[in-house]
């Protein structure tokens, strides 16, 4: 039986691994995306971050859910994501253990996005079979229909989705790549042991 008290109790020294939210520094506008891109002066290498202008959950007591475009395997996919996890913000981790974004382009099938822990950021990606027809959908489509699922989440199975507008999407991604060409992103952090070991101890409890 889940013990959401125990499990969440378990992650609240998150807060030592992450103070500071997220930004997109001198981000750039493109329609409704967002682009920010730091170079790291040591190895010249670029990170970017492109994420919609919209929440898919407002942030009300910690992190926020957002709705970003991450490359995973040589391709541009949609993804919902909780950055830099705090003790304000520790329930998100729980959505590592259960939690799923449902995602509908248009009128398409929806998809299902499984979540993980990339160092201290939550990322829900498509599987692997899914990941074209993501990539596809994402470039063409005027709407974007995200509903989470899982513990951690304000919404439940039957809430409404967050319906997100989309524009000026290729333009966006051209813009992506140009600042960092396919190959040069940073491949996804794996979460620290500490934080491992505070999930485990929390799947115990998910049984």
């Amino acid at each position: 039986m889940l013990k959401p008290t125990i499990a969440l109790s378990l992650l609240l020294p998150l807060a030592a691994l992450a103070q500071q939210p997220s930004v997109l520094p001198g981000a750039e506008e493109i329609g409704t995306w967002r682009l920010g891109c730091t170079a790291d002066r040591m190895t010249d290498r670029t990170a970017c971050v492109l994420r919609h202008r919209d929440w898919v959950e407002r942030p009300s007591v910690g992190a926020g859910l957002a709705f970003e475009i991450l490359e995973r395997g040589g391709r541009l996919v949609p993804a919902v994501t909780a950055r830099d996890l705090s003790l304000d913000s520790a329930s998100r981790g729980l959505l590592a253990l259960t939690g799923t974004a449902q995602l509908r382009f248009d009128r398409n099938a929806l998809m299902e996005l499984p979540c993980g822990l990339e160092g201290r950021n939550l990322v829900c990606v498509p599987r692997p079979a899914d990941a074209a027809r993501a990539a596809e959908e994402l470039v063409t489509a005027e709407r974007a229909l995200v509903r989470m699922s899982g513990i951690g989440s304000n919404t439940t199975a039957t809430s409404e989705p967050a319906e997100l507008r989309l524009s000026s999407t290729a333009t966006a991604l051209e813009r992506l790549r140009r600042q960092q060409p396919p190959g040069t992103a940073a491949p996804p952090a794996e979460a620290g042991f500490t934080l491992r070991d505070l999930l485990g101890r929390a799947q115990r409890f998910i049984q």
